[in-house]
């Protein structure tokens, strides 16, 4: 991985870059990966394949009030993007006054062809870049000509008569809508913490938990989850809460994780989450042994879905 102003190594000049911000690594984004992949080993003695992408968010950047909900934080997309080994490497630039304020024609001239020395690129069909957006899809096409690199627009990748988006997998995860989310995506959605201690609560009704805290950008749906847990080198089958609470505290949302046939002690180890449908919102019952009940419930409920899912 290469940041800003770090040495590209002579393997990766002469690439063929893919640039966006990536949030999600979604099939739209995928379309534009592998667009570059294609174009590279058109090349007689096969170029690599780069991504490009910008950290933080540049709507957090510009927005720092409002930031955005991140689909997949930055070692996220490093981990997309290294999957299957479709690209040899990915450059990430902060995204700062500095970026904001280069020009388009400095953006082209100076990272892409000086720095990384691409052989050409492959962006989307909105992408702008560039002080105040200056940076069309079709000034690049032009800069390609001047410079002489190859220049590929992806067409938007439709759904349902649109475009996949990031915007639309935000929706759908704040809606709790996980098959449309997982869909658009082409993967299950999923979050990556270290467990942490907890008030010990789930212990003593019966379902011992692995806490995360999730990043306070996140606006996924607060409710129940059918998910597949990852840790330690295992996975596991399990169900989730998501949420503040209702029962106890109405405290700050906190994912945590029961996990089906486990036994043994988490706190410390990164755990991976994927989430593989929404069972039901989160409630406050009129006794504990009602809550264990509906617990037990959401738990058998949760095993059939992730039957009937498998390892998809």
């Amino acid at each position: 991985m290469i940041r800003d102003g770090g040495l590209v190594p002579p393997a990766l000049k002469r690439g063929f870059v893919a640039i966006g911000n990536f949030d999600g690594v979604h099939r739209g984004h995928q379309a534009v990966i592998e667009a570059a992949r294609v174009q590279a080993h058109m090349i007689p003695q096969k170029s690599c394949v780069l991504v490009l992408t910008f950290e933080p968010h540049p709507r957090t950047f510009f927005k720092p009030d409002a930031p955005v909900f991140r689909l997949t934080p930055e070692e996220a997309k490093l981990r997309l993007f290294a999957a299957n080994n479709l690209v040899d490497g990915a450059v990430v630039l902060q995204f700062d006054k500095a970026l904001a304020s280069l020009s388009a024609e400095d953006f082209v001239s100076k990272i892409l062809v000086d720095w990384l020395g691409i052989a050409g690129v492959a962006v989307g069909h909105d992408f702008h870049f560039g002080k105040q957006r200056q940076g069309t899809p079709e000034f690049l096409i032009d800069a390609g000509k001047r410079y002489g690199f190859e220049v590929e627009i992806v067409q938007p990748l439709n759904d349902d008569g649109t475009p996949v988006s990031s915007g639309k997998i935000r929706d759908a995860l704040q809606a709790g809508d996980l098959p449309r989310a997982n869909d658009l995506l082409g993967y299950r959605w999923f979050v990556t913490g270290e467990v942490i201690h907890g008030e010990k609560r789930g212990r003593e009704l019966g379902f011992p938990t692995a806490n995360l805290r999730l990043d306070p950008t996140c606006r996924l749906r607060h409710g129940i989850y059918a998910v597949r847990a990852h840790v330690g080198g295992k996975s596991y089958d399990a169900v989730a809460s998501f949420g503040r609470r209702p029962q106890f505290d109405n405290g700050a949302p906190l994912l945590e994780v029961f996990l089906f046939d486990f036994e043994g002690d988490l706190y410390g180890q990164e755990m991976t989450v994927e989430f593989a449908g929404f069972l039901r919102d989160e409630a406050k019952f009129g006794s504990l042994d009602a809550l264990v009940a509906q617990m037990n419930r959401d738990s058998e409920q949760a095993r059939a879905l992730l039957r009937q899912a498998g390892n998809a």
